[in-house]
């Protein structure tokens, strides 16, 4: 690749044309700026409309298609590049390699004049890219389908391996068609999941909480998630636990995921949700154990919470059961 000089190639490919269509297409294409410009911009330097500054551009690429042959060699490492991916490429990892760096904008005019790739511009799912034909992008994503389905049952961010094992490709074949994705993406860790994921897109201060409870999958105070939080301050880090259903208080200060099975509400409610489960009477050892499996508190706060006659009652065999409310 380092051989091809795509500058010369693309100065001697426009050399034929008419002083303005010269001009027009360097500035279309970015050929000396390295910066695309836009029809209007164009039409108003030459004060023609857009429509004409399209038509001129047209006619020119037309024109210089038929000395394309001289470099079949070029366009052939073109098509090899993108075979090698599968036959789909993000555009801007696409001429970032091709153009080793420097020469993007000669890259992008060079395959804009091959009939041999096809250009998709970006979407509400796929970033801007080239392919080899509609077939390679219906392939794209087919796979982007699949994978999105795999990962919504699945519910945690994966290897890229484990996702290409979902398919029937190479593991370089899986990466390029979720580079092109913009409904999957890859964490920092390296990890794969979709778009919207905190695990994968954290948003602001309470997604950061809720990583780090996924991180190390254990409770902690509130002041030690500030504490592993850079830059937080202590007080935000309460309020956005307290607000987020994600989190449980289950003791003085101390939280939990939700996810993770502990009940919200207070150990009042915790209790009512063990005997609307169990739908029998308990000890009180059984009530108390069940509890402290969601709350870190003292036994005797939740002795106080059973002793309320209003909704507790006991048997005569010790045993605590809901009372029943008889509706009207």
């Amino acid at each position: 690749m380092s051989n091809t000089n795509y500058q010369k190639i693309s100065q001697d490919l426009v050399s034929e044309l008419g002083q303005k269509q010269r001009e027009i297409i360097i500035r279309r294409f970015g050929l000396e700026s390295g910066e695309r410009e836009t029809l209007e911009s164009i039409g108003k330097s030459y004060r023609i409309c857009r429509e004409r500054v399209r038509q001129i551009e047209k006619t020119s690429l037309d024109k210089m298609k038929k000395k394309t042959s001289a470099y079949k060699e070029v366009f052939k490492t073109f098509a090899k590049y993108l075979k090698n991916a599968g036959g789909v490429k993000r555009e801007d990892l696409l001429l970032s390699d091709l153009g080793e760096g420097k020469w993007q904008a000669q890259v992008y005019f060079l395959m804009s004049l091959s009939q041999e790739f096809l250009r998709v511009s970006e979407g509400d799912d796929f970033y801007a890219l080239w392919t080899l034909d509609q077939e390679s992008f219906n392939k794209a994503r087919e796979i982007d389908r699949v994978i999105c389905e795999k990962l919504r049952a699945k519910m945690q961010p994966v290897t890229l391996k484990e996702l290409a094992s979902w398919t029937a490709e190479k593991k370089n074949v899986v990466e390029s068609y979720i580079e092109v994705s913009k409904n999957i993406q890859k964490n920092q860790e390296g990890l794969y999941g979709l778009s919207d994921w905190p695990e994968i897109n954290p948003k602001g201060i309470k997604d950061k909480i809720y990583l780090l409870f996924k991180k190390y999958q254990k409770p902690f105070h509130f002041t030690e998630v500030a504490g592993q939080i850079k830059g937080s301050l202590v007080q935000t880090v309460h309020n956005e636990l307290i607000r987020d259903s994600r989190f449980v208080l289950i003791g003085r200060g101390i939280y939990a995921l939700k996810e993770w099975g502990y009940q919200g509400g207070d150990v009042k409610d915790v209790i009512l949700s063990i005997f609307q489960k169990e739908d029998k009477p308990l000890t009180k050892q059984e009530i108390v154990e069940r509890v402290l499996k969601q709350r870190i508190i003292k036994e005797n706060t939740i002795l106080m919470n059973l002793s309320n006659k209003k909704v507790f009652a006991k048997d005569n065999q010790g045993k605590y059961s809901l009372i029943k409310v008889r509706e009207a």
